[in-house]
């Protein structure tokens, strides 16, 4: 898939900024409205129109691109502005609703750095739509912050729960429609929680996410049960953590394939058997008692397809809705 680059190359590293720009990727944008709107912030960047305003004029809602930023990584962002000033200037828009207030675009870090530091923001000021904001945001962020794979599959989380379509969801994270169906495979089969307990995760890449989100499917793992179990608190780093928790999940997955369930014996509010379940490693079987209920038996015979179909796709809405 080509893709266009909507960015100028951002400027020089300097006390603020986190890495260099990489070089320029190319892009896809269909559409053109949001197009003509981030053409026009790039140009008002190009030409570095910044105001001052007073953090406590700035809001931080909407969708996040990043996991939560930690004490440490503020504190460094504080020692450099205190030093040498804020280099790189963030993104704002005005709110319609309240005059004089703004929404922050991209630049959370540093606007939580300057709060600190009690000093007004250097921002530039764009009237953009929401679908406008969103790549912007993404795109600068994908280019001077280099968020893990991770931190991109939720903020797609985050955009298609708004109600963001697909296309600007591609544009914002840079991604083809592939691997956005691979991140979502792995949000949905990996709960929020659990994810925001590991952190950003830089050194795990996608495949390891993956196999970590089919391990939980194909086992049927509760994570969360797992996790409360971990003390990930106690593990320094991100990486840490998510190791942790894989070597948990592979553990528990060698625990069910030793250790079979007990048959599971349902029966009626009477008392009178019904049906027994029994899981081994390879399969679940269905046990119904042609002495006890041999009228059901026979039905359940003769109507198993399309009962079996209807709980299929019933488990499948479910999967879906998660």
């Amino acid at each position: 898939m080509v893709r266009r680059n909507l960015f100028k190359p951002p400027p020089p590293p300097d006390a603020d900024t986190q890495a260099p720009a990489p070089a320029e990727q190319k892009t896809r944008f269909p559409n053109t409205g949001a197009m003509s709107g981030v053409k026009t912030t790039l140009k008002d960047v190009a030409s570095n129109a910044v105001r001052d305003i007073a953090t406590d004029m700035i809001e931080e809602a909407g969708p996040k691109d990043r996991l939560a930023f930690g004490d440490a990584d503020v504190a460094t962002l504080v020692d450099s502005i205190r030093a040498h000033g804020q280099q790189v200037p963030i993104m704002v828009r005005p709110l319609a609703q309240k005059p004089g207030h703004y929404r922050v675009v991209y630049g959370r870090r540093r606007l939580q750095a300057l709060r600190a530091l009690g000093l007004p923001a250097k921002a530039l000021v764009r009237s953009l739509s929401d679908e406008e904001a969103i790549l912007a945001q993404g795109q600068e962020n994908t280019q001077r912050l280099d968020p893990s794979f991770i931190e991109k599959a939720l903020f797609a989380d985050a955009l298609a729960t708004g109600g963001y379509g697909p296309d600007v969801i591609l544009d914002a994270l840079a991604v083809d429609k592939p691997m956005l169906s691979r991140m979502g495979k792995v949000t949905r089969a990996i709960p929020k929680p659990v994810i925001e307990q590991i952190g950003s995760a830089h050194g795990v890449g996608r495949r390891r996410w993956e196999e970590l989100a089919n391990a939980v499917r194909k086992g049927n793992v509760d994570l969360t049960r797992i996790v409360s179990g971990l003390d990930l608190e106690g593990v320094a780093t991100s990486d840490g953590r998510f190791d942790r928790l894989s070597a948990a999940v592979t553990a528990a997955q060698a625990r069910d394939t030793t250790a079979p369930s007990p048959a599971l014996s349902i029966a009626l509010a009477d008392g009178t058997p019904l049906a027994q379940v029994k899981d081994t490693a390879r399969s679940v079987t269905l046990k119904l008692s042609k002495t006890e209920t041999p009228e059901f038996a026979r039905w359940m015979r003769d109507n198993a397809k399309a009962e079996l179909t209807r709980l299929y796709e019933a488990w499948r809405s479910d999967q879906s809705s998660d």
